[in-house]
Formats: C-alpha cells, structure tokens, sequence
C-alpha cells in the first residue's frame, strides 16, 4: 500500500475512529485503525466489536492495499503534524506503517492484515433522511433520564417507537426512563415512523454517547438492519452502526395517563427557579437531599435543612392551583431535568405528594419529564428562635 493524502482530509474521520476503539485494554485487534486503500479514497475504520465506524476521504493511491495500526498512537501523530500532504506506505511482509511529510518520517507497528473482519454493509432499502441536529436535540433531552448500569437492561436503553396520538396522526416517541425519572420527546416524520417496527428500536446509553461524537448539524441518512442501526452522512463518504438492543421496555402509558388525569398544577418562572435551587443546594446534606415545595395560589416557598448544614427557606412568585399542600423533590435531580428545557416558564403537573409529577413548558413542545418525588420526613433542626 502506498498513497499520498492530505492531513486536513482525515483528521476528522481519524479523530471519529480513535473516540470507539479502546485506549489501552482489550485485545490489540479493537485497539487497530484500518487503513484501505482502494479506487482513489483513503477508508479509515474501526470497531470495538459493537460500534463501527467507516470513512472515504480523497487520496492519491499508488498502491492499493490494507494495513492495522495503532490506533490511539496513529491519530495522536497525525493530530500533531501541520497541515500538509503525507505519504503512507505499508510494504506486504513488513509489520510496519512508514508515515512520511516532508524531512519527517515515522514507523509504526502494523498489525496482520488477515485479522480484518468485514464491517457491516449500510441497508440501501431502508434508508431515510434525517438532520443531525435533531437527533442530537433528542439525545440531549432523553439520554439523562436513561440508566446508566448495562445490568438494567431495556432501562439502559433510549427507546424511538412509532405511535399515533389522540388524533389518530403518526408520530414518533424517543423516551428513557431510569426508575425514578422520564423524558419523552415526539416528533413528526413519517418516514422514520415507516421504517420503524411496531415496538420500536432501543438503543443502549453508552453508544448513545459516541452517536453524537459522530454526529454533525447537517442532513444524515439512517438506516436499519436485522440487528444493528446504522447512521450515515448525506454524501456516503462515512458510515457509523451500533447494535440494537432487544429487551421488552416497559410500558410507560400508565404514568402518563396519570398525568392526564386531574391533578394540581403549578407554574413559574424556570430560571428563577433555578437559581433558587442552587442555593436551597447548600443546605442539602447526604442523609436529605431534597428541597421542600409549599403551596399558596400567588407563591412557592421552598425549604431545606439538615443538621450539619443549617435551614434555607425562599418564597418566590408562582401559580398554583389544587388541593395539593406540599411535596419535595431531590434538589439536584430537578435542577438537572429544568436545564433540559428551553421555555421561560415551566409547568408542574402534580398528582400527589407521593406520585409522579410531569414538567411541560411552552417553548418545548412535545417534551415532557416526569420526576418522582420524595418522602417527607419532618424535622426540625433550626427554629426561628434559635436563630
């Protein structure tokens, strides 16, 4: 193999391909870039046996042919070159990879070619466009809900499954729940909602992770198989797969038509709100993590203490309507699940002191989190007088 490319043509897909092989651990055939050269492209690829990852950039091939290297070891040699042609030459019988840029020249350990597997082939029959920048939009707005242990299995996952609403249209709900949180984020697209099968397709929260390294704010095309899902940039020139996931996820619709139902609801200003969380934060401890919600029809008081770290209270402008007199979340859960939102206000819908409550808000249309609150335990530490 013998070919000239330019520095700036691969650092990207280089980069792409170091971010799913493993660093230091795993067998030296996962922590392997493949390099092919073939029909005027460079193909960079790699896997770590689930993830794979495959692009074509422009090249000068000389000589064609398939060479392993280090990964982590290649892209960290290329990262630190200054823009400019590099030749590469990997001679058969030679366990070595020649990297050369002008008055510089590097070897690198080459691996047995015979040990490159074939990589999945992209499903031209069930391609569908898609923008990477909604995709990204929904894993930003779901992945915190998931569960983070592999043990928990369909919990783990982000669930996309076709629907249809009260009106009978098509659409697409992108959920993940993790035992006492869920978002749900539906969309319109009546491609996807076709492609899809009748349960849906789960996608494990670790290659969720590297999805949106790969993914870009431009047009994509997605694709599904028989056991992996596969993403694709509107030229062709790279291909990014994970496996699918077949648990049986859990039926959320009985929360949500508790949500549905009449409850109390509460609404205010979410960045105020905020900002008054983390400062209830300071007067949170191990043993009570939760700030304290008293309702009155024009304002919110909030409230925490512990022992060790004193008492907050705050009051601040909301409306309230219901027979609902208090509740308590986990300070920090809440503070994470407003940052998904985009809206000025929010919107509670409490179905009691000890049942799920749903957040809405005008700006994020079709986005719903659920968050279920805490115990009350109460305890007095701090009273007026003994301040």
């Amino acid at each position: 193999m013998f070919l000239r490319v330019f520095r700036d043509d691969i650092i990207d897909g280089l980069q792409k391909s170091a971010n799913i092989i493993p660093a230091k651990t795993g067998a030296a055939f996962l922590r392997t870039i493949w390099l092919k050269a073939e029909a005027g492209v460079l193909k960079i690829m790699s896997t770590d046996s689930n993830l794979e990852f495959c692009g074509a950039y422009p090249a000068q091939i000389e000589r064609e042919g398939l060479a392993g290297v280090q990964g982590r070891s290649f892209y960290d040699l290329v990262s630190k070159l200054p823009a400019g042609e590099i030749a590469i030459t990997a001679e058969p019988g030679k366990q070595q990879v020649l990297v050369e840029q002008g008055s510089r020249k590097y070897k690198l350990p080459a691996n047995d070619p015979t040990w490159f597997q074939s990589f999945s082939v992209y499903p031209e029959n069930t391609s569908v466009f898609w923008t990477g920048d909604f995709l990204q939009e929904i894993i930003d707005k779901i992945a915190f809900c998931i569960a983070e242990e592999d043990t928990m299995e369909a919990i783990a996952c982000m669930n996309i499954v076709p629907t249809v609403d009260k009106s009978g249209g098509k659409v697409v709900e992108a959920c993940g729940m993790n035992g006492h949180q869920f978002a749900m984020l539906r969309f319109v697209n009546d491609d996807i909602h076709a492609m899809l099968p009748h349960g849906g397709v789960l996608i494990q929260k670790k290659y969720l992770v590297e999805l949106k390294k790969w993914l870009t704010t431009t047009e994509i095309e997605m694709s599904l198989g028989e056991k992996r899902l596969f993403f694709r940039t509107a030229d062709k020139t790279e291909t990014f797969s994970l496996p699918q996931s077949f648990y049986q996820y859990p039926n959320y619709n009985t929360f949500l038509a508790k949500i549905a139902a009449p409850g109390s609801s509460l609404s205010l200003d979410r960045q105020e709100l905020i900002d008054a969380l983390r400062r209830i934060a300071i007067f949170n401890s191990e043993s009570n993590r939760c700030t304290n919600m008293r309702f009155g029809t024009e304002a919110l008081e909030l409230f925490a203490q512990g022992q060790d770290v004193g008492a907050a209270s705050e009051s601040m402008p909301a409306e309230f309507s219901g027979e609902l007199d208090k509740i308590a979340f986990p300070t920090r859960n809440l503070m994470d699940i407003l940052g998904h939102f985009a809206s000025a206000k929010v919107a509670f819908k409490l179905t009691g002191a000890d049942g799920p409550c749903g957040l809405t808000g005008a700006d994020d249309p079709q986005y719903l989190v659920i968050i279920m609150p805490m115990k009350i335990v109460e305890e007095t530490y701090y009273t007026e007088e003994a301040v």
